[in-house]
């Protein structure tokens, strides 16, 4: 062991002459790994959060997603679509057809996104696996269309799948003039519901399902379309299938994959992070003003010391590192004990859900946790830094100005 390090160890360990210091260098130690242990625990939450709407995100959005760059809607030719089917990376498709609508069942009304699919639209998304109540059937075995509703719609309308009142669309009608009643001015169908699935809560509040031909007689449409929806083959390269996708359907579409179809939430929850960090990062800093305080208090209480040490050869140097090293250590004691506690407290969270989330939730009643062990190294290296720099300042100078004077 370096002859620095071990006066230092003996320094910060023994008991000094003025209590002071002791109980400054316990603060600074506990403001560390407070601070510490606040870090760990905010990011492995964010990283739970992403986590959980990645997977909220995976089961309403395709894995890619293809729409027109001018205009609502297209006409997709069979050339386009075989070509598509035989992209590589590319297992299913599904053609979608999507328009605001009024909705009515007996006296209520709600204004809600109808979305026309195909029928193999619950083999792109996983939206069956998230019903909660019925199933995510679009047509029956007599070919009869049925509606599937996001939960909030239903409660909007007080809608359940045993009442026998059906659902009322209403569509302004694209071709119509004014003739003086409004009843003129809308198309209007009637269709019984299948299933209610609930995702999210603005997802739920917002989409109702319906079979494509059915919308789009509804609509007006023939062909047209308003987005073409793929799922991926298992284990084939993301950028690679949006590449070649991009490729077949040529500049007229914009391919994007979930992370695009949802870029300003991603966007936001990152900078939400950042801007913890950073916060954090400063109440660090300034919990490590006390490293300054102890640090300063010990030079003056080891002023003897120094002149022992100099008068036995030691260099200027050799002094600074003992002092460098002591609120080092004061640092990485806090950092230990903060990432220590933090994966206590954050395993603690995994397994028993202590901290609950505000009111009720359909996937987790508790805030999820993720650990990264890339954030242990990145928090354990910032807080290690920040200790640096706090012991070297008071080093730097208090150190010389008391050298110089003992000369």
């Amino acid at each position: 062991m370096k002859l620095s390090l071990y006066i230092a160890k003996r320094y910060l360990f023994a008991k000094k002459s003025r209590n002071a210091i002791n109980v400054i260098s316990a603060i600074s130690v506990a403001g560390v790994t407070v601070g510490t242990m606040a870090l760990i625990t905010i990011l492995s939450v964010f990283n739970g959060l992403e986590e959980m709407v990645k997977s909220i995100f995976s089961t309403s959005d395709p894995q890619i997603k293809i729409a027109p760059v001018k205009g609502k809607v297209f006409t997709p030719d069979s050339l386009m679509l075989t070509r598509l089917a035989g992209t590589e990376g590319v297992e299913i498709y599904a053609l979608t057809l999507e328009e605001n609508a009024l909705l009515r069942f007996e006296e209520q009304q709600y204004i809600a996104t109808v979305k026309g699919v195909s029928l193999n639209y619950p083999d792109v998304t996983d939206l069956d696996t998230a019903m909660w109540d019925g199933e995510f059937i679009l047509q029956g075995e007599n070919g009869r269309p049925y509606a599937v509703s996001g939960l909030g719609v239903a409660n909007y309308l007080g809608m359940r799948l045993n009442f026998v009142s059906p659902l009322a669309i209403y569509i302004p009608d694209r071709k119509a003039r004014i003739k003086g009643t409004p009843d003129n001015e809308f198309t209007r169908k009637y269709i019984y519901m299948s299933g209610i699935f609930a995702v999210e809560q603005e997802f739920d509040s917002k989409y109702v399902f319906l079979p494509l031909d059915f919308t789009r007689e509804l609509l007006g449409y023939t062909d047209e379309v308003s987005s073409i929806e793929v799922r991926m083959k298992p284990g084939a390269d993301e950028k690679k299938t949006q590449d070649a996708v991009r490729k077949v359907m040529g500049d007229q579409f914009v391919v994007q994959n979930r992370y695009e179809q949802q870029e300003m939430f991603y966007k936001v929850m990152k900078a939400e992070r950042l801007a913890i960090f950073v916060i954090l990062t400063f109440i660090l800093i300034i919990a490590s003003f006390n490293i300054i305080g102890s640090l300063t208090m010990l030079i003056i209480e080891k002023e003897r010391d120094i002149n022992i040490l100099r008068s036995l050869g030691a260099d200027n140097r050799l002094i600074k590192r003992i002092f460098i090293y002591e609120g080092w250590m004061i640092s990485f004691i806090g950092t230990l004990l903060g990432l220590t506690l933090g994966f206590i407290l954050c395993a603690a969270q995994q397994h028993f859900g202590i901290v609950k989330l505000a009111g009720e939730s359909l996937l987790i009643d508790a805030y999820p946790v993720r650990m990264q062990l890339s954030d242990f190294f990145i928090v354990g290296a910032t807080v290690l830094a920040i200790g640096y720099a706090a012991a070297w300042y008071p080093v730097h100078y208090l150190s010389r100005r008391h050298l110089k004077e003992n000369k």
